[in-house]
C-alpha cells in the first residue's frame, strides 16, 4: 500500500481528522461542480454513460477546483487542508490498483485516501470515499505483469510481449488486444513509463522475457500502420532485438534522456491507426 510518513500522519491527525465530516462535505460539493461541468456533454465510455470510465478526468477536475478554493478558503474543510499544507503537509494525486480489481485515481492527503470518483466503475456506489490510506486497498503497480493482471480483468485486454517494434520495447514493452480485436502498444500512462525508466528498463526486460510471445499475425498488425522510418529502425521483430534495445538504452543512459523519451512517444503515436485513440485510462 502507499506509505504515509510518521510526520504526515501526525499532521493529518492534527488538522484533518477533527473535520472528517466536513472534508466529505467539501469533496461532495466539488464533485457536484465537476459533474455539472463534465457530465452534460461527456460521451459514453465502453458503452456506458458518464461517470463510468471518467475516473481520471473527474479527479483532475476536482483537483483544479480545490486549488482555486484554497487560495481563499471559506469552507471548514478548505481551511483545514490549507492549515495542513501550510504546516508542511503533503497532498498528491495517486494512481494504482484498488483492491486488486481495477485501476483507480485518488488523492493521498496526509494519512487519508480520498477518492472523488468512487462511482466510475460501479455507479451505485457513493461518489466520494474517504478512508485511512492503510485501509484503502490502493497499491502501487509493481511491474508489467501486475499491470497486465489488473488490466485483463478490468478492461478485458489480453497482453503479449512487444517483439513487434523493439526500439519502443524499453518504454512500451507490452502489446494489448482488446475485446474488439484492436491491438496497440502499452502503456502511455505516465506512471508506467516512469516505472520502466526508474528500473533502468529491467522491468521491461522481465516482461519481454516472461510475457506471452505475440502471434505472428499480431506482430504484423502492429507493424502494418507504421511509417517506413519506424519500420527501418526495426528490421527485426524478435525477442532478442527487444531485449537488446533495453540493454542498449540502459548502457546509453537513456532512462534520463527527455529528448529520447519524447521521440519514442512520437513514434508510439505513429503506430496508431486513425480509429484507435491514445487513451490514459483509469
Amino acid at each position: 500500500m502507499l506509505f504515509t510518513s510518521r510526520q504526515q500522519a501526525a499532521l493529518s491527525t492534527r488538522f484533518l481528522s477533527p473535520v472528517a465530516p466536513m472534508l466529505e462535505d467539501l469533496f461532495l460539493a466539488l464533485r457536484a461542480e465537476t459533474d455539472q461541468a463534465l457530465g452534460r456533454d461527456a460521451p459514453p465510455r465502453y458503452g456506458k454513460p458518464y461517470p463510468y470510465g471518467y475516473c481520471l478526468e473527474i479527479t483532475k477536475d476536482v483537483q483544479a477546483r480545490l486549488r482555486v478554493r484554497l487560495k481563499q478558503p471559506r469552507h471548514p474543510g478548505e481551511r483545514a487542508i490549507k492549515a495542513y499544507l501550510n504546516s508542511g503537509g503533503a497532498a498528491r494525486r495517486v494512481w494504482g490498483a484498488l483492491r486488486e480489481r481495477f485501476f483507480q485515481n485518488a488523492f493521498h492527503i496526509g494519512g487519508l485516501y480520498i477518492d472523488v470518483s468512487n462511482d466510475t466503475v460501479d455507479v451505485s456506489k457513493p461518489k466520494v470515499e474517504i478512508l485511512p490510506m492503510d485501509r484503502s486497498g490502493l497499491e502501487p503497480i509493481r511491474d508489467a505483469a501486475h499491470f497486465a493482471r489488473i488490466a485483463e480483468a478490468y478492461w478485458g485486454v489480453t497482453f503479449y510481449a512487444n517483439h513487434a517494434l523493439p526500439s519502443l520495447a524499453p518504454l512500451f514493452p507490452m502489446i494489448g488486444v482488446d475485446a474488439r480485436g484492436k491491438a496497440r502498444l502499452y502503456s502511455d500512462i505516465r506512471y508506467m513509463v516512469d516505472l520502466f525508466r526508474s528500473s533502468q528498463f529491467a522491468k521491461s526486460e522481465r516482461w519481454l522475457e516472461d510475457g506471452p510471445a505475440p502471434p505472428m499475425a499480431l506482430v504484423e498488425a502492429i507493424r502494418r500502420p507504421c511509417p517506413p522510418a519506424l519500420l527501418g529502425a526495426n528490421p527485426s521483430a524478435t525477442l532478442a532485438a527487444a531485449l537488446q534495445a533495453c540493454r542498449s538504452a540502459r548502457a546509453d543512459g537513456l532512462a534520463s534522456d527527455e529528448d529520447w523519451l519524447e521521440a519514442r512517444a512520437h513514434d508510439l503515436l505513429t503506430t496508431r491507426a486513425p480509429s484507435i485513440p491514445v487513451l490514459e485510462r483509469g
